[in-house]
């Protein structure tokens, strides 16, 4: 088995800094926010989050194991030192690779506060000084979770209007993207297992989509998400339907493990297509970007492999001349080295901000401002993240203890 241990020893004693401890907690927002911290024997301090879900901070916490005593400035030799030590239980993919992630970005974060430096100037520079963003919105309350499974709603939250309201309400705050979701209980009728979509169900799509154009007109952009729902023939139908609204994209129009049906519904169409936030590490990309089977990519960093992975998978869709907007359903930790990614990205294009319901998401980190402002956040020119936890607030929202707050 390969060794990523650390076997380059040979660097000034200001850089012989060791990794000592890995704490970590579960913050309940509207999805369940894993955060991590990565101690130093240099007193400085990282923090990372890896995406929601289960299972993930008790990895991060058995990862402890082989990165107490290594070198934190090695931050993409102790990405394949996790990889590879992992490898034999899921460690190439999965949730192995989402707590990984969370743990890379904490080492970026330390790291960039030992040399005094902020992220993006880490992974190579500056392309904007600001980062804009496309808020997540829902109909009326079409959104809410049952143990991280979205829950339907009374038919009315889905009509056109309800669309159309909360589409001018998220303009008026000063974005200038945003996006609905497009799968509604109507998709279930009259079979709920098959993917297909009736006419009735395809129409009333349809008339949400055209609300929310009429609503904020075209200057606005505008995607719409699917959720891996639909068959191939239900795809493509929805696909050809939406053409004339103009979209930013259209996500997740079939099941993610098939890339060459998703290919098949790119080739129907002309409405650009949006995928890439169930894949991980740059491999499991290769054939959505080198087959053109999207034209939107929208890897999670905090789930496919960090931030130096997802710079890959965007260094490979620039290749193919292929936008990279990041998935991000994060609070302000992982939101923010989304931010330093977006910035050091010449691809990219936005960034997905999915906590407009969330009225203490803002006060979850410790700057006075809010970080979004008119529909972008500023890239940070403090070492490391630029951004820190509010402990005090994190703690009153705890889903789970963690060893951070014992």
């Amino acid at each position: 088995m390969r060794d990523f241990s650390n076997h380059a020893t040979n660097r000034l004693p200001e850089r012989d800094v060791a990794i000592t401890d890995i704490e970590t907690c579960v913050v309940e927002g509207n999805f369940e926010w894993n955060l991590v911290r990565v101690h130093t024997d240099a007193g400085v301090t990282g923090i990372g989050e890896s995406y929601r879900g289960g299972g993930v901070t008790e990895i991060m916490e058995y990862m402890k194991r082989f990165l107490v005593g290594e070198n934190p400035l090695d931050v993409e030799r102790l990405f394949r030192r996790m990889v590879q030590e992992t490898s034999g239980h899921g460690g190439t993919t999965g949730k192995v690779v989402t707590a990984a992630s969370g743990i890379e970005i904490a080492l970026w974060d330390v790291t960039g506060k030992l040399l005094g430096l902020p992220i993006y100037q880490l992974l190579g520079g500056k392309y904007r000084d600001r980062v804009r963003i496309y808020c997540d919105c829902h109909a009326g309350d079409a959104f809410a979770l049952e143990d991280g499974y979205p829950s339907a709603h009374d038919d009315d939250t889905y009509d056109p209007e309800a669309y159309a309201a909360e589409a001018e309400r998220v303009v008026d705050m000063g974005y200038t993207a945003l996006k609905f979701d497009l799968d509604q209980p109507f998709d279930n009728n009259p079979d709920p297992y098959n993917g297909r979509v009736s006419n009735a169900a395809l129409s009333r799509k349809v008339e949400a989509v055209e609300a929310v154009r009429e609503a904020i007109g075209d200057d606005i952009d505008l995607a719409f998400d699917c959720h891996w729902d639909y068959s191939l023939d239900s795809a493509k139908r929805l696909c050809q339907k939406l053409e004339p609204y103009d979209l930013l994209w259209l996500e997740d129009v079939v099941p993610p493990e098939n890339a060459a049906a998703q290919r098949e519904v790119a080739r129907s169409t002309s409405t650009p297509l949006a995928t890439g936030e169930n894949r991980f590490r740059v491999h499991e990309f290769k054939d959505l970007l080198y087959e053109f089977g999207v034209d939107v990519v929208t890897p999670d960093p905090t789930t496919c492999g960090g931030l130096a992975e997802s710079k890959a998978i965007a260094n490979r869709a620039e290749e193919n001349y292929i936008t990279f907007s990041p998935h991000n359903v994060c609070g302000p930790i992982g939101t923010m080295a989304c931010v330093h990614l977006g910035a050091c990205v010449p691809n990219f294009d936005v960034l997905e901000f999915h906590a407009l319901e969330v009225p203490w998401w803002d006060d979850l980190h410790d700057r006075d401002d809010p970080l979004i402002e008119d529909g972008y956040i500023e890239v940070p020119e403090a070492p490391g993240l630029g951004i820190g936890l509010d402990e005090a607030v994190a703690a009153e929202h705890l889903f789970d203890r963690g060893s951070m707050f014992a």
